[in-house]
């Protein structure tokens, strides 16, 4: 059994940051104190002036696998993703085909098995004919069911009354909604067509998919899953107002949570001009104060989890009109750097901060012996230097799609190594061969 001792890092967890050692073993963390004694053969890492975290759990990604691989893959997205700190992902449903069988289900982990750097689980998506399916499910096939409660491909937006009481009612799985109100959007739609033509400005992205048709939707959800008793968590925030569905506080014990993803605490709708299509996502960035009212909201517990919602498409793609452009950034190399900054600025403090990224994740779905710094759990972990800058730049981009909004930004922190089950995923510009990635487990 190989062995890594990680010494004198500042050692970030559960609420805590001091200065210790980290011992793994294998997979897991076998000790964690100060003082620590590396074992005979063990390797040593000197971690002086670092900061050890634990590896982030993103817990929405599109990673485009299978049916869309030309944009990414499961491969070359955990590639990106252990690059920048992320150590398991879960990945959406909506891909070609679709995971609403089990059997499309149980095909995404055979190909993720061996092929991904992160450990990974996927979500089995709800359509408005897949109910009994659904019920079907067995613990542990899925991390969560996806209700796509505003518009999306194929047969997975889910309008239909009945239907919506039924999952809510009867799925004894967590339900993870994207909430946007479709026959409103497609009403400002056709407002703006009719005075643009195709030539909408992408400044008008956040008045189609307006605030208030988030705050329908989400209320929506909302409504039902306090009806039902239903396990909800609502996806990527982007409102001030769709804040006063949810409680401060910590995860532990909530029925209802809610999430914001990195480009909504960064960006905001000024970025339009400069970035056109490369800032097109569902939900819109919306405005300053919008961002501003969420960044409070991660700060106090209202918005527990922090995750990317990572969606790559080509460059060709993003050159399009408003209309043929997709919606969607990637986004996972540089989130864990996203969220440091805002520790940098003040927004939030370190602890806190892996709360969000770690902790609340793992607590809220339930994985099994993973975000934390602790003895026992698996040795998911991420090394950053706090000293030194990392420049946003194309080469250095591990997406296949090749592009990133945030090329030319400059960030405070470096992220030197990823720790994936034990072994080193990613170091200094370096990629692991072999992906070390395995199935995410939970508690259900």
């Amino acid at each position: 059994m190989s062995q890594i001792l990680i010494s004198n890092a500042l050692v970030v967890s559960d609420g805590r940051a001091s200065h210790g050692d980290v011992l793994i073993s294998g997979e897991r963390i076998e000790k964690v104190g100060s003082g620590l004694s590396a074992p005979d053969g063990a390797k040593v890492v000197d971690a002086r002036g670092k900061w050890l975290l634990p590896g982030m759990i993103d817990d929405q990604v599109h990673f485009r696998e299978p049916g869309l691989t030309h944009k990414g893959d499961l491969a070359t997205e955990s590639s990106a993703a252990v690059a920048g700190g992320i150590t398991s992902f879960m990945e959406m449903p909506n891909t070609k085909p679709p995971a609403t069988t089990r059997e499309a289900l149980a095909a995404k982990y055979d190909l993720a098995a061996g092929r991904a750097h992160a450990n990974y689980a996927f979500y089995f998506g709800a359509a408005n004919d897949n109910l009994e399916e659904l019920l079907r499910l067995q613990p542990g096939e899925a991390c969560g069911v996806k209700v796509f409660m505003g518009a999306s491909t194929g047969n997975m937006l889910v309008d239909n009354p009945r239907i919506l009481a039924s999952i809510f009612s009867q799925c004894p799985y967590l339900i993870a909604t994207h909430c946007e109100d479709t026959p409103m959007i497609l009403a400002q739609e056709q407002v703006y067509r009719e005075r643009y033509g195709d030539d909408v400005p992408f400044s008008a992205h956040p008045l189609i998919r307006s605030a208030e048709a988030c705050y329908k939707s989400t209320e929506l959800a909302v409504g039902l899953a306090r009806q039902y008793g239903s396990k909800l968590h609502v996806l990527h925030m982007t409102t001030a107002r769709e804040l006063e569905f949810f409680e401060p506080g910590p995860v532990a014990g909530k029925q209802i949570t809610g999430e914001a993803c990195v480009h909504h605490l960064w960006f905001s709708d000024e970025a339009y001009d400069a970035l056109g299509a490369q800032l097109k996502c569902n939900p819109a960035v919306k405005t300053a104060a919008d961002r501003a009212a969420l960044r409070e909201a991660v700060a106090d517990g209202r918005l527990n989890i922090i995750a990317t919602d990572h969606a790559p498409h080509t460059a060709d793609e993003k050159a399009r009109k408003y209309f043929a452009a997709p919606a969607g950034l990637p986004l996972v190399q540089h989130a864990v750097l996203i969220v440091l900054e805002l520790v940098k600025q003040g927004v939030l403090d370190l602890p806190t901060a892996v709360e969000r990224m770690s902790h609340a994740p793992a607590a809220r779905y339930g994985v099994i012996d993973r975000g934390h710094i602790a003895e026992g759990q698996y040795a998911d972990l991420v090394l950053v230097d706090p000293e030194v800058q990392t420049h946003v730049e194309v080469d250095k981009l591990y997406y296949k799609c090749g592009w990133s909004p945030l090329e030319g930004q400059a960030f405070s922190h470096r992220v030197v190594t990823t720790w994936v089950n034990g072994e080193a995923a990613y170091h200094l510009n370096q990629l692991a061969t072999q992906a070390r990635g395995q199935r995410l487990h939970f508690r259900q």
